[in-house]
């Protein structure tokens, strides 16, 4: 294949974007075809001191199974001497936390509250039929891109549920955990749709059902709140978006719109959502109620990116490589593919021919023609005649020699 090992050296870096758990994310760039994406740095030492190791391989292989225009997707794992590296799409515009309190008065048009939860229960319907409850629905995991679509980020938290299964943990954000995680009860899918009533709500409201803005609580209030009391509405609720929220937040998973036998479609359905049509949503071309300005940044100012201390006392060892070694397995080949053709490198690399026609070694039609000395020309010669794109692969690659 002359596939070129993935390194740092694959990507130019940028500035800081934000900061995971892990380390910092920032903006990268394909050497090759100018593509950019979100570099997530996990630092080694910080991993083996939190014993994150199987929580950050867990999120690589989710995001590996994840092809979904509403979650984010994973392109490459690399590693460096002091970190792993996730290639993740790039969400410039911000998140809905920054959006819902910092944009002038807390909260959206309802217009705006509509198509954000339409797109986050797309992402969540494709997680649920690949058996993923994803567990960590707040406002800021939801990423906007520059056009004003969004996506679900940060799936450290997601799990697969064995088939006709369910799990118990006790994970979330305090004041988005549902009632059956705050009791440990067992669960499937239920988690995620009381999320997306949290986020209606707070969209709505601008602030979160069972906790005011910045009122300092105890998370044991908090979590007596979510599992006794019924959340407020005030006037900027329609008795539309009130209906979907109460169904959302019903305590009881079994009640929940979601959990019925319907699922995802009996969400969709709700007269809520009466005026999105789904398969365009699905399809990418429903217009964005509101698009980010190209010129802002939607994030804190990276002067304010607290900085990670650096980790003492802890050694790497061979049990560590043989860890990274699952980690670090180079292009996932979906956004690899979509990535040549939104960067056009595969029409380029392609077409060579007048009025856009195959060159001579693409056409399996024409005779082989003589050998030649060079041997990247025997190289070329011997694959076009199997595959199209591993020619391709060949070439951009040896762009980079």
């Amino acid at each position: 294949w002359l596939m070129q090992p993935i390194t740092k050296d694959t990507f130019r870096q940028y500035r800081v974007l934000g900061k995971g758990g892990f380390g910092e994310v920032c903006a990268c760039q394909v050497r090759a075809t100018g593509k950019m994406y979100a570099c997530k740095k996990l630092e080694k030492k910080r991993i083996k001191k939190r014993k994150g190791e199987s929580m950050a391989l867990n999120e690589k292989q989710i995001l590996e199974k994840v092809n979904s225009r509403f979650v984010v997707s994973l392109a490459y794992a690399y590693e460096t001497k002091d970190a792993l590296c996730l290639v993740l799409t790039i969400m410039n515009g911000g998140d809905l936390k920054f959006h819902t309190y910092n944009m002038g008065t807390p909260g959206f048009e309802k217009d705006r509250v509509r198509f954000y939860a339409a797109q986050i229960c797309c992402g969540l319907e494709h997680l649920h039929r690949e058996s993923i409850v994803y567990r960590d629905l707040k406002p800021e995991n939801i990423l906007l891109d520059d056009n004003g679509h969004i996506r679900i980020s940060d799936l450290g938290l997601a799990i697969k549920v064995p088939d006709r299964e369910l799990i118990r943990g006790r994970v979330g954000t305090v004041g988005y955990m549902a009632p059956e995680v705050i009791n440990n009860e067992k669960y499937g899918m239920s988690p995620d749709w009381w999320g997306l009533g949290c986020l209606v709500y707070e969209m709505t409201a601008g602030r979160s059902p069972f906790r005011a803005r910045k009122e300092r609580v105890k998370r044991e209030e908090v979590e007596r709140r979510v599992q006794e009391e019924e959340e407020e509405y005030n006037d900027k609720f329609t008795e539309d978006t009130k209906a979907i929220c109460r169904i959302l937040l019903t305590k009881d998973p079994k009640q929940r719109l979601g959990c019925l036998a319907d699922r995802a479609a009996g969400v969709k359905a709700h007269s809520f959502f009466k005026s999105i049509n789904f398969k365009r949503m699905e399809a990418g071309i429903v217009e964005p109620p509101f698009v980010p300005d190209p010129r802002a940044v939607y994030c804190k100012d990276v002067l304010d990116i607290e900085q990670f201390s650096t980790v003492k006392g802890v050694n790497l060892d061979q049990t560590d490589n043989d860890f990274y070694s699952k980690f670090t397995t180079g292009s996932v080949s979906i956004p690899w593919q979509n990535e040549m053709i939104e960067t056009e490198c595969f029409r380029d690399l392609n077409v060579f021919g007048p009025q856009g026609t195959r060159p001579p070694d693409l056409d399996w039609n024409q005779p082989p023609e003589p050998p030649r000395r060079s041997l990247l020309d025997r190289i070329f010669r011997r694959h076009a005649s199997e595959h199209t794109h591993i020619h391709t692969q060949i070439l951009i690659h040896s762009y980079n020699y």
